[in-house]
């Protein structure tokens, strides 16, 4: 205990938000000190791999590099997918937080998918033990999002969120403290990005990126339909010519693009609620249900949840920094952290 009152005057404890898109730091009485995309750029020399760039230094690389530079994206779906390069970000993110002045290691609180396996928890806290993490927490995201939300998540009554992140959708009822009913599905914004491209790709034939796929995402994008049709206009290279070609596309078409992925959250949606007790669901007819995550400020989706669910949806102020807010407030209270972290 001493040791750890000791610790925690030299050190700056962090969260960290790991997400398959986007990756943020939050620092015990600094608050969110960086949002960046979880993008690294290696060069590859033989067997050997240099880190070059993180963050949006990486994504301004995605699809436009050499053969031996290679920008990755070691996170996918929630969980790592390249441990060496994930060991490599969270460092540059960690050494970033704390601009090298600190001799003492930092406590960290990370941020996990809610159907996460044995074998993933290990591989996340030792690449965070391996970047320099002096004691690893994990938390659940739809906790964290609950609590960075300001849901009163340690009392007897239902609470329900809805997590939309790059690569996981995370829908969860919460009590005392506890997830009483959960699902985490592999669908998100990377989902939503993969299918606009199929569809450019199969109506057009026109091959775009992924950072062109997001832009269409975010501008013309939507869950339900819009009061006007918007139009914007897309390049790409044309598969028939080979050569670059300009297409505009309407938003109508976007939103029949997503409506698979679209489905596949609503229907997530469906299932926790009839795993809920009927208790619970009570208390979510008054209370409704929260969305949270960058996913969740897809235009017009907390009308088409409402819709399909006949319940009251609402989004919360700051959706893109819920989890890592949540995780932050974890961090600053260390008997909740204990309460809601996983073994």
């Amino acid at each position: 205990m001493l040791f750890d009152w000791v610790y925690g005057l030299f050190s700056n404890d962090l969260a960290i938000d790991l997400g398959t898109a986007t990756t943020l730091t939050y620092v015990r009485g600094k608050g969110i000190v960086a949002h960046e995309p979880s993008v690294v750029a290696v060069q590859k020399k033989g067997t050997s791999k240099r880190v070059l760039a993180v963050g949006k230094d990486a994504k301004e690389m995605l699809g436009r590099t050499p053969g031996n530079i290679v920008a990755i994206r070691p996170m996918k779906e929630g969980v790592i997918a390249d441990f060496e390069v994930t060991e490599a970000m969270m460092r540059h993110f960690i050494n970033r937080a704390h601009n090298r002045q600190t001799l003492v290691k930092p406590r960290i609180i990370i941020c996990v998918p809610s159907g996460i396996t044995e074998v993933e928890k290990r591989a996340v806290r030792d690449s965070a033990l391996a970047a320099g993490a002096r004691e690893v927490f994990l938390i659940e995201e739809p906790m964290a999002a609950a609590i960075g939300a300001g849901l009163p998540i340690t009392e007897p009554g239902g609470n329900m969120v809805v997590d939309i992140g790059g690569g996981t959708c995370e829908v969860a009822v919460i009590s005392l403290a506890g997830i009483v009913a959960c699902k985490s599905i592999r669908v998100g914004g990377d989902k939503m990005d993969e299918a606009i491209v199929h569809h450019i790709k199969r109506k057009y034939n026109l091959l775009i990126g992924e950072r062109t796929a997001e832009k269409v995402k975010i501008e013309i994008g939507s869950a339900y339909p819009t009061p006007e049709v918007l139009t914007m206009e897309v390049k790409g290279r044309d598969l028939v010519g080979g050569i670059p070609k300009t297409v505009s596309i309407n938003s109508d078409e976007i939103r029949e693009a997503l409506s698979e992925p679209v489905s596949a959250i609503v229907d997530a949606v469906r299932v926790v609620l009839e795993q809920a007790p009927p208790e619970l669901c009570a208390d979510i007819v008054d209370k409704g249900i929260i969305l949270t995550g960058g996913g969740s400020m897809l235009a017009g989706l907390d009308e088409l949840l409402s819709q399909q669910t006949q319940l009251p949806v609402f989004l919360c102020d700051e959706p893109e920094f819920a989890v890592v807010l949540g995780t932050g407030a974890a961090l600053d209270e260390l008997d909740l952290l204990r309460e809601v972290a996983l073994t």
